[in-house]
């Protein structure tokens, strides 16, 4: 578990800003479209014109609790037919009713705020049409998923304004929680900011053969912070993560969630830029962690707190038949930055009447192969270079993204060891490691806590840490990033590129 104690020594080590310095801005997105086409793995981003629109308006404008948990909406397919499901998405600006009052702004995909949710079978083929209706270029990433290079939604593989794309997703592998959200390279973090996220749910016969809750019963909670101005638009500067004070939950701040006296399953995702979660109950009591990024544990596992970094995904089950109706249980957030009054509350349970509950968490979810023997190890060092009056660059063993360089040989069909290093002292990073799931074989020289022992595709890295983790890479053969999942570090260029042989 990720200490709050560890998290405010990185907060005090950066005079107050947890992720970064507070002194460069990101320029508006069109003003780097031009740069993310030509490829620039050298950009860095100059210091923004706008003047600081002062304290984040968010907490002022809502009320906390006192809007009704929004789920975001299930996409039918457009087709059916030849063994797969293609759908259609469109992304464009609209509008979204976030604050009371207010019309916000937004990147959505189908006008959805967060994005909606697509719901897959292993071995069902799904395709996606994307059709780019923004000024922008994007590039849709299917985070967590093993697809062929040209599905991935790379940093540099574009789908320009007004274009349309077509993403296919063989699902040739096993259930997991998975969203998708714009990665084109020096534009992916505004752009992620603004909206474009969405929920891709993944199931087996695994998974579908267990008694956990489900239907009404198994609610996807996107969590992630916000930035507003007394208007209700969205502010976006980079390195931002002091002036994000407003919390919001599937898209809404502070919300209620009404639920019967039973229990619920809750995926939740971190869809935030920057900012790290350490989430538990007002109360102490227990939450049940069943899935990581990769799909359900091998076991649940009983804990007080749950730990999520940009990217990351924990599935787990809380019963509320412990509590009486009428109570109001509040999910906390015990890490900086911000004002605890604000950041340090995520939404509230409001437990209702008692339901029909045939569900139940068993004590063996699924079995996990062992990753087998290992070819060859390799280290690799994330860090943010700072000084000599430069912005901010953010390097992997030394060197800023290029998208003409690789970084890393893989042969077809191999396993290898890696030991990702946070080589910054206060500042966390986190790793992604595009097409494979891996296994966290150690943190800090120890063995890793149950949370981190299923599959994973993205894992946090506190100041000074650093995980051993294993991957096989059996399933495609190209070219495939890694990178730091806070956005704002790759976009500063902390991504690197695997070819796999």
């Amino acid at each position: 578990m990720v200490t709050r104690r560890r998290m405010i020594g990185a907060a005090l080590a950066t005079g107050g800003g947890v992720l970064l310095l507070r002194t460069t801005q990101h320029p508006a997105a069109s003003a780097t479209a031009t740069a993310a086409s030509a490829g620039d793995g050298a950009h860095t981003h100059p210091a923004g014109t706008d003047a600081d629109p002062g304290p984040d308006a968010g907490p002022a404008l809502a009320q906390k609790f006192t809007t009704a948990l929004p789920l975001p909406p299930v996409l039918s397919p457009v087709a059916t037919d030849n063994g797969a499901d293609t759908y259609t998405m469109t992304m464009l600006r609209s509008f979204a009713r976030i604050l009371p009052g207010r019309r916000t702004d937004v990147l959505t995909y189908n006008g959805a705020f967060p994005g909606p949710v697509i719901r897959a079978r292993s071995g069902r083929p799904v395709i996606v049409r994307q059709t780019n209706l923004l000024d922008d270029p994007v590039s849709v990433h299917l985070h967590g998923s093993s697809v062929p290079p040209d599905s991935d939604g790379g940093p540099m593989n574009l789908l320009d304004a007004g274009a349309t794309r077509t993403y296919t997703y063989p699902n040739a592998q096993p259930h997991a929680s998975l969203w998708f959200h714009d990665h084109a390279h020096h534009l992916e973090s505004e752009h992620v900011y603004r909206g474009l996220a969405g929920t891709y749910l993944l199931t087996d016969a695994t998974e579908a053969a267990l008694p956990l809750p489900s239907g009404r019963y198994d609610l996807p909670i996107a969590l992630r912070d916000a930035r507003f101005d007394t208007a209700g638009n969205l502010v976006y500067r980079m390195d931002d993560a002091e002036g994000r004070a407003t919390i919001l939950a599937n898209g809404r701040p502070w919300p209620r969630v009404d639920v019967a006296a039973r229990r619920y399953r809750i995926r939740l995702l971190n869809s935030s830029n920057l900012r790290f979660f350490s989430l538990r109950l007002a109360d102490g009591g227990p939450i049940t962690q069943i899935g990581s990024d990769g799909g359900l544990l091998e076991r649940p596992h009983t804990t007080d707190t749950v730990d999520l970094s940009p990217g990351e995904r924990a599935d787990v089950v809380i019963d509320f038949s412990r509590y009486r109706p009428g109570t109001g249980v509040v999910l906390t957030n015990s890490m900086p930055p911000g004002p605890a009054e604000h950041v340090g509350q995520v939404l509230r349970f409001d437990v209702g009447r008692p339901a029909p509950d045939p569900s139940a968490v068993p004590d063996r979810l699924r079995t996990l192969a062992p990753p087998g023997p290992a070819v060859r190890e390799r280290t690799i060092v994330l860090k943010v270079e700072t000084g000599g009056g430069l912005a901010p660059r953010g390097l992997i063993d030394g060197k800023a993204y290029d998208p003409a360089r690789v970084d890393a040989s893989v042969a077809f069909g191999t396993s290898e060891i890696w030991t990702v290093v946070n080589a910054n002292t206060d500042i966390p990073h986190n790793f992604h490691l595009h097409l494979v799931q891996f296994r966290v074989l150690a943190r800090n020289g120890a063995a890793p806590g149950p949370g981190e022992a299923g599959l994973k595709d993205t894992v946090r890295l506190m100041p000074g840490e650093s995980v051993r983790l294993q991957a096989v890479f059996d399933s495609y053969r190209g070219r495939y990033p890694y990178h730091c999942h806070l956005l704002d570090h790759s976009a500063m260029g902390m991504m690197a590129q695997l070819e796999i042989t």
